[in-house]
C-alpha cells in the first residue's frame, strides 16, 4: 500500500514554508506535543522534563551509559531508556507500537524526537512539504498532520 499525496494535504498550510515536521504522539492517554520527526536521527529521544510531566520516574528507566552526540555539537549522557506504547493517528486510522526512547536531561524546544527507528516501526513516510506523516493501517492510510505553529 503506497500512500497518495496531493494538493488536499496542502490545505491550511502557510506558504512559503520550510518548517520542520512537528507532530503530537499519544502514550497511554497522554498526548506529547512538539515531537520533532527527524529522519536523520538514529534513535528516539524523550527529554527528561517531558518524561517527568507524563508521570514517569527515574526508577522506571533502564540503565544506559551510552552518550549521545549531536546536541549543539556537545556530547550528552543518557539518563536511561524506557519502552513506551505510542499511538500515532486517529481512529479508525491509527497505529500503536512499543518504542524505545533514550531519556536525556538537556534543554530543548521539543518534547521528544523520533528518528528512523520509529519511522520504520510505523512504516511511515514523513513529508515535510506536506507537513504530514503517513503510514499504513488496517483501515487504509493513516495520517498525523504536522503543526506549523508548534514548529
Amino acid at each position: 500500500m503506497i500512500p497518495e499525496f496531493g494538493n488536499p494535504e496542502l490545505d491550511g498550510l502557510k506558504f512559503p514554508q520550510d518548517d520542520p515536521l512537528v507532530i503530537t504522539l499519544i502514550t497511554g492517554n497522554c498526548p506529547i506535543k512538539r515531537v520533532l520527526v527527524d529522519n536523520g536521527a538514529s534513535i528516539d529521544i524523550l527529554f527528561h522534563d517531558t518524561f517527568l510531566r507524563i508521570r514517569y520516574t527515574n526508577f522506571q528507566l533502564t540503565y544506559s551509559n551510552a552518550p549521545i552526540d549531536g546536541f549543539n555539537g556537545v556530547e550528552c549522557q543518557v539518563e536511561g531508556a524506557i519502552q513506551l506504547l505510542v499511538t500515532v493517528g486517529e481512529e479508525p486510522r491509527e497505529v500503536t507500537q512499543m518504542l524505545n526512547f533514550q531519556v536525556v536531561n538537556v534543554a530543548s524546544t521539543y518534547n521528544a524526537i523520533i528518528g528512523r527507528i520509529e519511522i520504520y516501526a510505523f512504516k511511515a513516510v514523513p513529508l515535510t512539504y506536506h507537513m504530514a506523516l503517513k503510514f499504513p493501517t488496517g483501515n487504509s492510510v493513516g495520517e498525523e498532520k504536522g503543526d506549523q505553529n508548534m514548529a
